[in-house]
């Protein structure tokens, strides 16, 4: 069982940059490939990003690269989510996913476990 808690979303204007943050409970963090996704009102959930258990593979949703970088220190049990140029279209709740998919995977269905998310919302 793994639990997730997001922090660090809130309110930025256009071009800012924001980090979030994603702390995990158990024993078992460091297997599992974390993944960020997002879900905007009357949209379906986006993939942003994933890194795998050692953070030596990442893959991003293609609005993202270049400007969002995921990273993790599994000493501390925490995957962060670097977001630069931020935009208004990257307005959104921001959820957190722990899958034991041996790849990246953009696919929602092979995360587990899943945190209660956090708002972002980029001001014009």
């Amino acid at each position: 069982q793994v639990q997730l808690v997001e922090s660090g979303g809130g309110l930025v204007q256009a071009g800012d940059s924001l980090r979030l943050s994603c702390a995990a409970s158990g024993r078992t963090f460091s297997s599992f490939t974390m993944g960020w996704f997002r879900q905007a009102p009357g949209k379906v959930r986006e993939f942003v990003g994933a890194i795998s258990w050692n953070g030596g593979t990442t893959n991003y949703g293609d609005s993202m690269k270049g400007r969002f970088t995921i990273s993790r220190d599994n000493a501390k049990n925490t995957v962060y989510l670097q977001m630069n140029s931020l935009n208004p279209e990257d307005t959104a709740v921001y959820y957190c996913a722990a899958g034991r998919t041996p790849i990246p995977s953009r696919s929602p269905v092979l995360y587990d476990y899943w945190g209660q998310g956090t708002q972002v919302t980029v001001s014009s």
